[in-house]
């Protein structure tokens, strides 16, 4: 376990590194510029990347050995920070200001694409853990995996915002550029005893073959119907990226709510621990089906009424049960799937089910402008509900978070009942999968 120890460290650093620089740039821009759609843009592109991006990815932590895969992805990180540096440097002065100039889009879009490179280690890190850990022990790895991301994002926000107060993108790309190499020398260290990386049968070395991937998913019974699952969830969770921050802040002040989200991330760590010490059970399928349950369950009632304590409860448990889902979704992958397979389908589970949320922010937004907040403003939703459920802009975006609750529960209970959550438990417990 001591090698796994250390891919986890050097992952939460270039990890906190790399979405230090996303934070810090989405903070920078929009003081140069104060342009919100300048903002939604670098959100909106770091996810289309990440889902358009991530099946290629995945083929080159398959073609390569894992770690070769991370290093290369640190080399990449480390190259076009480089070029970004040298792009801030050499601008006109004022340049950057521009909205319509081609300087700050150069710039922007360098930066995005080091931080995307560190995607790969995203989809090596978990086939590391097929290695590495024993198969009855995998489980509470992913949940180490978990608490890692946590702790990432509990402190990416406060170091980012340091950073641009103190240097702007200047000082970011500097300790970006050094801290992307402590994690490039360190992970030289770090001995993994790999098999050699093969293509899989009939893909030649160097390809993709998403036609052979899409074989070795729909040849595992109720595999498919799993990432679409996931997906699923994912547009609903398009909706927590659209709306949070906006209904959020009708409740505090910015200051307040910052706090609440450092406080809110501590959840992250919780779980991780917790599953780390316990394990997800002997069907972590059913585990990812209970937590989901859970969670859109409390989606339907944590916006009942403007309350900030009963939002943050809500934000809170939403937290704590997202790592259990993605550690069970992990190992069930792990244990089902070849391994000689498993970077290109973490890659096109990571494409697919990342193509969800952006597509839902787009469309939320204007659904809950237009629709839900005259609802409850003044509509047939505030004369019907407004007397206890309250009336007003809050309480529309409010009403959407209940009813994607609503529809994520009948969902979910429509999943138990599936044959295809039968089929896969049924794979999972024979241990059939390659990846045992």
């Amino acid at each position: 376990m001591k090698p796994f120890h250390h891919l986890l460290a050097n992952n939460l650093v270039a990890n906190v590194t790399n979405f230090t620089v996303w934070f810090a740039i989405t903070f920078w821009v929009y003081l140069e510029t104060r342009s919100v759609f300048a903002t939604g843009m670098i959100a909106g592109v770091y996810l289309v990347l990440t889902a358009g991006l991530g099946f290629w990815f995945g083929s080159l932590v398959d073609h390569n050995r894992k770690t070769v895969a991370m290093l290369g992805s640190s080399v990449a990180s480390f190259v076009l920070y480089g070029l970004s540096l040298a792009v801030l440097l050499v601008a006109p002065e004022g340049a950057m200001k521009q909205l319509s100039g081609v300087w700050l889009w150069l710039f922007i879009g360098l930066v995005m694409m080091g931080v995307i490179a560190g995607n790969v280690r995203s989809i090596a890190l978990p086939t590391l853990v097929t290695i590495l850990v024993p198969e009855d022990r995998r489980d509470k790895a992913n949940g180490l995996v978990g608490m890692v991301s946590g702790v990432g994002f509990l402190t990416t926000s406060v170091i980012s915002g340091f950073l641009v107060a103190w240097g702007g993108m200047l000082l970011t790309l500097v300790f970006a550029l050094a801290a992307t190499a402590v994690v490039y020398v360190h992970l030289l260290f770090v001995q993994v005893d790999e098999p050699r990386a093969t293509p899989g049968e009939g893909a030649e070395p160097g390809r993709m073959d998403i036609r052979g991937t899409i074989a070795v998913i729909a040849g595992v019974p109720g595999l498919f119907a799993l990432i679409l699952f996931a997906t699923f969830n994912n547009f609903l969770g398009g909706i927590f990226m659209a709306l949070m921050d906006a209904y959020g802040l009708s409740l505090v002040k910015v200051q307040t709510w910052g706090l609440l989200w450092a406080f809110i991330a501590t959840a992250f760590i919780i779980s991780g621990l917790v599953i780390a010490r316990t394990g997800l059970g002997s069907n972590p399928l059913r585990t990812l089906l209970l937590a989901n349950l859970i969670a859109w369950v409390v989606c339907i009632f944590f916006t009942l009424q403007p309350s900030i304590w009963l939002l943050v409860a809500g934000c809170y448990s939403w937290m704590f049960l997202g790592p259990w889902a993605e550690a069970a979704e992990q190992t069930t992958l792990q244990k089902v799937v070849p391994f000689e397979r498993q970077g290109r389908v973490f890659g096109f589970a990571q494409s697919v089910e990342q193509a969800a949320s952006p597509l839902t922010a787009f469309l939320i937004s204007p659904l809950a402008q237009f629709v839900f907040i005259p609802f409850m403003t003044d509509g047939a939703g505030a004369d019907a509900i407004g007397d206890w459920f309250g009336r007003g802009e809050n309480r529309g975006i409010a009403l959407v978070f209940t009813v994607a609750g609503v529809v994520g529960t009948v969902v979910t209970l429509l999943a138990f009942w599936s044959r295809s959550y039968g089929r896969l438990s049924a794979v999972y417990a024979d241990g059939s999968g390659a990846g045992s």
